[in-house]
């Protein structure tokens, strides 16, 4: 029975993912992606026929899960903000191996194993999804950039320590201290 092509080339972008993650991107040769994915060397050169392409193919899945995830921060009960942090905290804890990594945060990291490694594509598209999540949080907040950003930063390191291990055990009280810079911005006076 022939196999599906979409299952096969999203195991060859799981993979390529998987390697950028573990050991960077010098690390993630076709070779390597074929080996990890299953598949031969023709048979991932059918379906991506460089690194170059691989790349893309991580792009246009990292893409895809931020315009969930957008959409999901979007629409979620608590607010954008409120989201944010918490999914942050939250969602990093797969990655520090607690379970199976979400596929979001496994594609971010490999972004940001590509960006730090000098991929100008991975950093011009991780700093869009970036301003997106931001830009949802600013209208939350009545347009304060700056407060916003600082929610942002607070989810950030959030995700920092919980990828790395670093257990949060006071998301509760940090999640009320949001809540209350979300209270304050709809209270603040306009200025002119």
């Amino acid at each position: 029975m022939p196999r599906d092509p979409l299952a096969t080339r999203d195991r060859l972008v799981d993979a390529f993912a998987s390697i950028v993650v573990s050991t960077g991107a010098r690390s993630a040769t076709l070779e390597a992606v074929a080996a990890r994915a299953g598949v031969s060397k023709g048979g991932l050169l059918y379906h991506f026929a460089s690194k170059d392409a691989l790349v893309d193919g991580l792009i246009t899945r990292f893409e895809r899960f931020a315009r969930e995830d957008l959409e999901q921060m979007r629409v979620a009960p608590e607010g954008p903000a409120e989201y944010y942090v918490r999914t942050s905290a939250t969602e990093a804890v797969s990655l520090a191996g607690g379970s199976d990594p979400d596929p979001l945060s496994t594609a971010l990291v490999a972004m940001l194993r590509l960006a730090q490694e000098g991929d100008s594509r991975a950093s011009e598209v991780f700093t869009a999804v970036n301003d997106g999540w931001r830009e949802l949080i600013e209208d939350q907040l009545g347009g304060d950039r700056g407060l916003a950003r600082m929610v942002q930063l607070i989810g950030d390191g959030l995700w920092g320590s919980a990828s790395m291990g670093i257990p949060v055990t006071d998301l509760e009280e940090i999640l009320e201290q949001v809540r209350h810079l979300v209270a304050s911005s709809r209270h603040a006076a306009p200025t002119a």
